[in-house]
Formats: C-alpha cells, structure tokens, sequence
C-alpha cells in the first residue's frame, strides 16, 4: 500500500498540471450535470417494517390523496383575558379571518371553529384549520402573504393569534452561517498548527473542492436515485471536515521529509506513501460507519450515509491526488518560514528531539494506571444520565418561544389538553364486515372500547372512504405527544386489540405522527446494537489488517464505545435532563432525537477511528523500525500529536458551529458531536490509548503466526520504503525545475 501510493505522490507532484487540469475538468463536468438535472421529487419520510407506517399505507390505497394531503395551518386564537372568543366582537373577527384565509388560490378548505365546535370548554381559546392543495415547499409566496395579511388584520381586533402548523413554519437555517464560523477556526487552528499561510489555505482548499464536487454530484444525481436537500448536510459537514483533517496530515508530513533533507518530489511521495496510507484507512472506517448506516433500515438515513460516504472518498481521492500536484507548484510555500531561509533557530528546533506531545507522552507512559483509572471513570460518570436516555422526534414543543409555531402549541395545549397536539389516529379495516351496516357497528365498537382506555379522554366521530370498508378516527391522549405515558397508552391499546377485534369482528392499527415517532425511536433503539455490531465489528478487521495487531483493534473499539457513551450522555443530561441547558439557549427540554444516538455512533466511530489510525500508526512505524514500546509510544505523540489536535479542534468548531442554530434539533447534534470529539480526541486518545500500550507493552503488537501469515502485508507504516531509502535522497535532476520561483520565497 505504502508503495503504491508513493508513487501515485511522485507521479501528481510531476504531473501537476494534468492532475490539476483532470479535477477542474470532473468539478466542472459534474457540475454541468447537476445544473441541468431536475430536483427529485420529494418522497416524504418513510418508515418499512412498522406498524404506523403500514396504517399509512392503508390510508393512502383506501383514502386516495388522503393520507399525503397538501400543507395546513391551524390558527389558534385566544381572547384576552376575561373575555371569550364567543363574544360578539371577537366572533366577528374570527368569522372574518376564516372568510378571507379559505379565498387563497391554493387553499382547499377552512374549517370554522364554530361549526366545528372547535372551542374549548372555557371559551377562551378557539383553532380554525386552513387546508392547502399543495405541500409546504409547493405554496408560493402569494399563497403564504395572503394568510399572513389575513391573520395580521385580524390580530386588530384584540385577538391574540399564533399559527401552527408547516404552512407558514419558517424553514431552519441551512447552515451556511455555521460553516463559514466553522472554516473560519479552522483557518486559524491551522495557521497557528503550520506558521504558514499556504500550509494553512491548502486544506482549506482541498476540503472546499472535496465538498464542491460531492455536493454538485448529489445534486445530478438527486432524481435518479431520490436524494433530497437535506441528503447533502451530511455529506457537507462530513465533506469539508475529513477533506481538512486529511490534507492536514499530508501537508504535515510533507513538511516533515523536507525537513530531514528530501527533495520537494521524494517528500511528496514519502508523505502519501505513509500520512496517505492513513488517510486511506481512516477514510474506510468512515466510510464503513456511513454506509453502515442503511442496517437501521430507513430509506432517507441510508441516503444520507451512502452520499457522505462518497464526500468521504472523494476528500480521500483529493488528498491522494490533488494535494501533491498543488505542492508540486509551489513546493516550498507550505515550509514554515524558517524552513525556507534555513535559519540557524529553525535547525535547533528540528534539532530538538522534544516537543509537547513527546513531554504529555512520557508524563502518560511514567503513570499509565493512574491515567488510565481516572479517563475511564471520568468518561463512564459522564455516561450515566443514558440510562435515563429517552427517544422521540420533537416537535413544535421543542422550538424556541419567539416563534408562533411554539406559542400555538402551548395555547392548544392549555385549552383543549396536552393531549390535543399529539392525537392518536386509529385506521379500521372493515373490509371483512358482511355490509355496510355491520361495518359501521364495528367500527363503533371499536370507537367505544378505545374510548374506554385508561389515559384516552376523547374520540373523534369516524370518516368512512367511498367503499364503506375502512374508517379512521382520532383519539385524543391525556398526556402530551412527548410523555411517557403516551407511550405506555399506545402500548396498551395495542397489547388489547386482539380482545378488541374479535369482539368486533374488524382489525385495526395505530398511526398519526405521535404513534410513528413512537415506532420510529424504537425501531431505531432497536437496530442499534445490530448497527453497532456490523460497523465495530468490519472496523476491528480492518484495524487487523493496518496494525496486525489482536489488541490494538479491541482497544480502540473499546475506547470509541467509552466516548461515545460519554457523549450521548451529556446529550441527555443537557437536552432531556436540562442541566446547563440555558446556557446554549435550549428553552425547553424533553426525548432526544431518535435520529441521535445512530448518528453520533456512525460519525463520531469514523472519526473517532481517523485518530485513531492516524496517530498509532506512528507508533507502529516507530515500533517495527525497532524502538522500544514505551520509545514508541513517545515517538508517536511526537510526529502526530500536534496534527491530531489541530485536526480534533476544527472538527470541534465545525460541529460547535450548528450550536448557535435557532433548532432544538440542530443545536444538540451540533453539541453532541463536538462533545463526542472533545472526548474521543483528548480523552480516549491522547490519554487512554498511550496509558493502555505502556502498560501492554509488547503485547500490544501481538499477532500470532498462523494469523500473520493469512493476512495481506499492505505495509501502512511504509517500512519497505525506509528500507528503500535509508538516507535522503538529493534532488533529482529531473526535479530541479520544481524548485519555488524566487517571487514566491
């Protein structure tokens, strides 16, 4: 391996202009085609397998159109206090309200509150709900102004009016702003890593083509394969911090053979030869983590997975190819600025055989138990709110106050009942009645006995399809969507239904966005352990194979678990448990997101692994090039250290960045991933792993016989070109002309 891409380094270094050429010629090929592309049609989000989206289905084949109905706003109005919203002047407000939202061009239907007998009990809260033709994407901006100048003229009366709902919900920032922080602190985390400004751009800009050609090739690819706009985040936040984190590490080891004397060309290879067999291992466990994720079997994750696995290969790629043709041009410019005067205090520190990794190093192999004892346990009490992990999909009760969305859902919540924002939708198949009388006395007795359920306060009349073989009815909870009591309610209506449908002699199932968030967090919960099985268990066999090593493998498996348990269980502590949570601006707390725990186990393994890879392989190469186990150990944090932080602190401020983000959702995977590097780098890493090899010793680097000569020697550490090149090699005369133009010095 190390070979191979040697020369792959040598061949881009000489063949700069051809390298450069091909990858302008593939961005701007990929983006012709992503620009003449049609966007993909949006397929909503789907659950196979579970009980709530069979209900759905059901609906959709019985109740054409009704199941993927258009955008809806539900207007909520509450009179001022003492009054009602039955009083004259505030029903004539209302009545008007209702008139001018049902004459937009793409409403459907507005349903009265009176006619509707949509008031609550007091009379002081009132909800009008505004059907439209299209979905909320499809509403144009006349649709949306003609309901807001509605509501607005309404609001005159004395009225007090939030709108729910996703006809007018403001969409959440893309994330442009959270990049653009993000690429900022990794600039200067890289300037203050290289002391140069070229050494610091080149990353940068590596990491934006990575991301460019990634992206754009989503986007042609959007209709065939049915990638939507939120496809891409992924692929972006992933794209841009591998992309920066491995041109660092080949950049760094760039600098590093020119500073024992190599020849711009030779460093060039020697640096994707070693640093590159890294990055291409890192980039696999990435991408195994990623792709791992179709297991979970949710069409839109494995999307995501699959399209940010490919942003992965081409940084790889890009790292491989690019970067050495982009030093090929100025070949002295990413040096620091000692390095190209050759100063006499540049040579007394290269002459320094210390540095902060080597001095932290030495510090950890003296006292590896104590270490070892005090990393474990920080990392394991920091796991323990876990236990008390609860999964849901938050909704409007989770956004901030400011928003009309949230402040609907506290009023609706006040007048007609916690319940009242999450109602449960109850799909009856009466296809085997015998008539449709006997359907619908089996549809009212299923109504009856559902109604007659500890913790339901309400059913809805029942709406029968055009056949008379199916209905749907809701039923009102007395507890809050997100409770879980909720929960224990749709689990007991469940557990009685086989009683229930044989007395009626009809099935039926439960559905509606209370019941398919429920489903999903345990699908989810569920294939978990299953995911991480498959991704720890590919990972370890592929650590197998770069350290040919037993224990290194289990070790850093080990310590990825312990990280990313730590995480989740500040996600918990701070989003659900609301400790400190006031402080990155979370208003309300309650379940974490379902999506969480799969996403954090799935980056944070393929990053926790690019550590991992990139900084025991130096110690690996130190070890076969016949250092002592704990020499190695410090020969490792010496070479790799400073990289690994840098590389740890820009994927921190790239994720920390999403923390400013208005969404509840947004700000905890921002936080949890930050939090999970934070861990996983400065922890797991740069405490537990030379902790737990001093202690191993040459046991770390263990394999046995027959299993050494089974496996492939695919030489990570470039030891076959060590023994290759035993002394720097004096340019060449073909690489003369490589030398910086004097401009550029």
């Amino acid at each position: 391996m190390a070979t191979v891409l040697y020369h792959l380094g040598r061949t881009a270094f000489r063949w700069r202009w051809f390298v450069t050429v091909l990858w302008v010629a593939v961005l701007g090929a990929v983006g012709f085609a992503a620009a003449k592309a049609p966007a993909a049609a949006d397929e909503g989000f789907t659950m196979p397998g579970i009980e709530s989206q069979k209900a759905f289905d059901l609906m959709e084949k019985r109740f054409p159109g009704a199941a993927a109905d258009g955008a809806s706003a539900r207007i909520v109005f509450i009179a001022p206090s003492g009054e009602k919203v039955t009083a004259a002047g505030n029903k004539k407000a209302i009545e008007k309200l209702v008139d001018e939202a049902g004459d937009g061009n793409q409403v459907a239907a507005v349903v009265d509150p009176f006619r509707a007998k949509a008031v609550s009990t007091d009379g002081g809260t009132a909800y009008a709900t505004v059907s439209f033709k299209a979905k909320a994407d499809d509403l144009t901006d006349a649709s949306k102004i003609h309901l807001e100048r509605a509501v607005e003229q309404a609001r005159g009366s004395g009225l007090r009016i939030e709108v729910g709902g996703d006809a007018l919900a403001a969409k959440p920032a893309a994330g442009g702003s959270a990049e653009a922080v993000g690429i900022a602190i990794a600039a200067v985390v890289l300037l203050i890593t290289f002391g140069s400004l070229a050494a610091a751009g080149l990353p940068l800009l590596a990491a934006i083509i990575g991301v460019a050609v990634s992206m754009t090739g989503i986007m042609a690819l959007s209709e065939t394969f049915g990638l939507s706009e939120n496809t891409g985040t992924l692929a972006t936040m992933l794209g841009l911090a591998c992309g920066i984190d491995y041109a660092l590490f080949v950049v760094s080891r760039y600098r590093e053979e020119r500073a024992k004397g190599h020849a711009p060309r030779e460093a060039a290879g020697l640096a994707a030869g070693t640093a590159g067999s890294a990055v291409v291992f890192a980039g696999l466990t990435v991408v195994i983590a990623l792709a791992g994720l179709s297991v979970v079997g949710i069409p839109m994750l494995t999307k995501m997975g699959l399209a940010a696995a490919g942003a992965v290969l081409a940084s790889v790629l890009i790292c491989l190819t690019l970067v050495p043709a982009i030093l090929g041009f100025w070949p002295n410019a990413v040096l620091a600025r000692g390095a190209r005067r050759n100063s006499r205090r540049h040579r007394r520190k290269q002459a320094r055989t210390e540095n902060g990794g080597s001095r932290w190093a030495r510090a950890v192999v003296r006292f590896p138990l104590p270490v070892l004892v005090l990393s474990v346990v920080g990392l394991g009490a920091c796991a323990i709110p876990v236990m008390d992990l609860q999964l849901g999909m938050p909704g409007d009760e989770a956004k901030p106050t400011s928003t009309t969305e949230r402040r609907a859902y506290d009023a609706l919540a006040d007048g007609f009942g916690p319940g009242f924002n999450g109602p449960l939708t109850i799909v009856v198949d009466a296809k085997g009645a015998d008539a449709p009388k006997a359907a619908a006395a089996a549809v009212a007795a299923v109504s009856k006995d559902i109604a007659g359920t500890e913790g339901v306060v309400s059913v809805s009349q029942a709406r029968f399809n055009e056949a008379g073989n199916t209905a749907v009815f809701a039923a009102t909870p007395a507890t809050s969507p997100t409770d879980e009591k909720t929960k224990d309610l749709v689990k007991t209506i469940r557990d009685e239904r086989p009683g229930i449908e044989k007395d009626a002699g009809v099935s039926f199932e439960v559905t509606g966005k209370t019941a398919l968030d429920i489903d999903v967090a345990q699908k989810v919960q569920d294939s978990l352990i299953p995911y991480l099985v498959v991704v720890v268990g590919l990972a370890v066999v592929l650590l197998l194979l770069v350290f040919r090593s037993l224990l290194v493998p289990l070790k850093a498996a080990f310590g990825f678990l312990l990280s990313v348990l730590a995480a989740l269980g500040a996600v918990v502590a701070v989003f659900q448990q609301g400790h400190g949570a006031e402080l990155l601006g979370v208003e309300s707390t309650g379940p974490i997101m379902s999506m969480m725990p799969i996403f954090l186990v799935g980056i944070v393994f393929g990053l926790a692994m690019d550590y991992e890879v990139f900084l025991v392989s130096r110690m690996r190469e130190a070890y076969v090039h016949g250092e002592a186990p704990k020499d190695a150990v410090v020969s490792g944090f010496r070479h790799s250290a400073r990289v690994v932080v840098a590389a740890a602190l820009i994927m921190m401020a790239v994720f920390s960045g999403f923390i400013g983000a208005g969404e509840s959702m947004i700000k905890m995977i921002g936080f949890g991933l930050a939090i999970a590097v934070l861990f996983d780098a400065f922890v797991v890493r740069m405490a537990i792993v030379p902790a737990v090899l001093a202690l191993l010793g040459h046991k770390a680097w263990y394999l046995p016989k027959w299993l050494s000569r089974l496996l492939p020697d695919i030489d990570v550490e470039g030891e076959k070109l060590s023994r290759r090149m035993t002394a720097p090699t004096a340019p060449a005369a073909e690489e003369q002309h490589t030398a910086e133009p004097a401009a550029a010095r």
